[in-house]
């Protein structure tokens, strides 16, 4: 996975600053995700793979997949990708193009697991508090595991809290068999 990462970020890049050029930056996030929604088609998977045709040839008829739905920024990028026969590492590119927009807009999805249903009141509470911690505008979005017993499990990006009760007992009994 971080191979892919490795390869992809110089694209995602290339798209981001494109992006901020332009002052589209919700366009292009709309272009690149309609870009991994078709790489991401088995169909088109197997065009892609396939030896007998071009790279010209997969990149034209990638671009005409889409519907003219891209800008020529946009086509020229998806041109390169194939002619590098990169275009099956969309999905990333979107993904970290994502991860560069947040950052641009201090924004944070936060992913909160807990054992019970969170009250409207309590998840306005929550974004508060992390939203102070973390210097950011939280996305935030919960849902319920009753293996959790109780507490909660909050992910933000690569910073994961967790409150648990289960991780709890977990520690407790790696503690008692050591």
């Amino acid at each position: 996975m971080a191979e892919l990462t490795t390869v992809a970020r110089p694209y995602a890049k290339a798209a981001f600053e494109a992006a901020q050029d332009s002052g589209d930056l919700d366009l292009w996030a709309g272009m690149l995700q309609l870009g991994a929604a078709v790489a991401k088609d088995d169909s088109m998977k197997l065009f892609l793979d396939y030896p007998a045709l071009s790279r010209e040839q997969k990149a034209a008829a990638f671009v005409d997949v889409c519907e003219g739905k891209l800008n020529e920024e946009a086509k020229n990028l998806f041109t390169v990708m194939a002619e590098n026969n990169r275009l099956g590492l969309l999905p990333e590119v979107s993904a970290l193009f994502e991860n560069f927009k947040a950052q641009q807009e201090k924004q944070i999805d936060v992913k909160v697991e807990t054992a019970f249903d969170m009250s409207d009141k309590q998840q306005s509470a929550l974004a508060q508090a992390l939203s102070k911690k973390l210097d950011r505008k939280v996305n935030l979005s919960s849902e319920t595991h009753a293996e959790l017993i109780g507490g909660v499990v909050i992910r933000a990006a690569d910073l994961v809290i967790d409150a648990s009760v289960r991780s709890k007992i977990s520690k407790l009994a790696e503690a008692i068999n050591s």
